[in-house]
């Protein structure tokens, strides 16, 4: 159990992270983020396992990557 726990605080770490990046590089797509990176518990939640949150990870990787390819063609 403590190597999933700190499988998941990576994750959240990078989550958080990712998601300051995105408010600070990328405000045009930060207001379309459901959530307050705020929000987002530095521990795990009862509800909330490794792949959902792995998941939603990789979708906010994507978002940037199809940001930059579409809006950053210099």
């Amino acid at each position: 159990m403590p190597q999933i726990m700190d499988e998941l605080s990576k994750i959240f770490t990078e989550i958080t992270e990712l998601t300051y990046e995105i408010e600070k590089e990328y405000p045009e797509i930060y207001k379309f983020l459901e959530e307050d990176p705020i929000t987002i518990p530095n521990m795990a939640h009862p509800n909330t396992d490794e792949k959902v949150m792995q998941a939603y990870l990789d979708d906010l990787k994507q978002l940037v990557r199809r940001y930059k390819e579409t809006h950053e063609s210099n």
